[in-house]
C-alpha cells in the first residue's frame, strides 16, 4: 500500500479527502496529514491518521515531514503573495525526500495573460504547474473549478430576501461540489495510471447567476431576482455596506472572470473520475436551502 500525504489536512479539502481515503479502505497508518497546527488535527489522529507538523515557507519541515511518502497531494495554500515561492519548496522538498508521485489542486482557466481578470490568483497556479512539470517527479494537475460551496459567499446571506446583486452577466460556471472534487482526487490517489496528466475538474453543466436564481425561485415558491450591475456601481454599493476593500476586490474579480467565461466548459474528467454524476446545481441548493422552504 502506498503511503500518502495530504498537505493543508485540517482545511476543508484535505480532511475531505482523507474521510474519502478512509471510506474506501485505505488504511489510517498509510495516511499521513500535514498541518502547522497539531491541536487543529486530534480529529485526524483519533482516527488513527499520522499527523506531520509543518510549513510551506519552512523547507527543512517539509523535508522532515515527507519522509517514506510514495504520493504527495499539494493542496494549494492561501498566501497569495507567497504562493508560488512556497509550492516551490514543497516540489523541491518532495523531491529530495524520494516521494514519488505529487498531485496538485490548481484551477480553470482560459485567460493565462496578465489582463486576465484572475491574474493575481493564476499566476501562482501557473508558476506551480510549470515547476511541477520541469521537476522530473510524476505529478497529476487537478483543474478545479469554482466550488458550488461558493455560491452563498457571492450571493450573501439574505439572497431570499434581497435577490442576488453581482456584477457577472449572463457568464455560465461549471460549478463543481466541494466533496465531489475531494472524492475524485481520493480515488486518484488510491489508483495508478494517473502520472504526468491534467484533469478538467468541471461540472457536466455550466449555470449562470439566473440560472441561480431561478432554482432558488423554484425551490422556496418566492421570486429571487437577478441584478448584474456595472463593476462601479457593485464597488460603490458593497463599499457603502462597509464592505472590506479586498473583499470587494475580490468579489469583483471573480464576476468579471465569470463575466467573461473563463470557468464557462463543456469538457470535464469530473464524472469519469468520481465514477458518477456530480452534484447538480439544483441538488446542491435544495441541500443547501432546503430547511428554509
Amino acid at each position: 500500500m502506498s503511503k500518502i500525504l495530504i498537505t493543508g489536512a485540517s482545511g476543508h479539502f484535505g480532511m475531505s479527502t482523507i474521510n474519502f481515503l478512509i471510506e474506501k479502505g485505505v488504511p489510517a497508518s498509510s495516511i499521513t496529514g500535514l498541518v502547522r497546527d497539531e491541536s487543529k488535527a486530534k480529529n485526524l489522529s483519533d482516527k488513527g491518521i499520522n499527523i506531520k507538523v509543518g510549513d510551506y515557507a519552512d523547507y527543512q519541515s517539509l523535508v522532515t515531514a515527507f519522509q517514506g511518502v510514495d504520493k504527495l497531494l499539494l493542496i494549494s495554500g492561501t498566501d497569495i503573495s507567497n504562493r508560488a515561492s512556497q509550492h516551490r519548496n514543497v516540489i523541491n522538498a518532495a523531491k529530495e525526500a524520494g516521494v514519488k508521485h505529487v498531485l496538485y489542486t490548481s484551477f480553470e482557466r482560459k485567460n493565462e495573460s496578465d489582463d486576465s481578470p484572475m491574474a493575481l490568483l493564476a499566476q501562482s497556479h501557473i508558476e506551480t504547474e510549470k515547476a511541477l512539470k520541469e521537476s522530473g517527479l510524476n505529478y497529476t494537475i487537478f483543474r478545479n473549478n469554482l466550488y458550488l460551496d461558493v455560491i452563498p459567499l457571492f450571493v450573501g446571506q439574505q439572497v431570499l430576501e434581497t435577490g442576488i446583486y453581482f456584477p457577472a452577466g449572463q457568464g455560465k460556471v461549471a460549478f463543481a461540489a466541494r466533496e465531489n472534487l475531494a472524492e475524485a482526487t481520493a480515488n486518484v490517489l488510491m489508483e495508478t495510471g494517473h502520472e504526468n496528466k491534467e484533469y478538467a475538474m468541471n461540472n457536466i453543466e455550466s449555470y449562470t447567476f439566473q440560472s441561480v436564481a431561478d432554482e432558488l425561485s423554484a425551490w422556496t415558491g418566492n421570486k429571487v431576482s437577478y441584478v448584474s450591475p456595472s463593476k462601479e456601481d457593485y464597488r460603490e454599493t458593497l463599499t457603502n455596506a462597509g464592505v472590506p476593500a479586498e473583499y470587494i476586490g475580490m468579489f469583483s474579480s471573480f464576476a468579471e472572470a465569470i463575466k467573461q467565461g473563463e470557468f464557462e466548459s463543456v469538457n470535464s474528467d469530473l464524472e469519469t473520475l468520481l465514477g458518477k454524476k456530480p452534484v447538480s446545481l439544483k441538488e446542491y441548493l435544495t441541500q443547501t436551502y432546503g430547511g428554509i422552504k
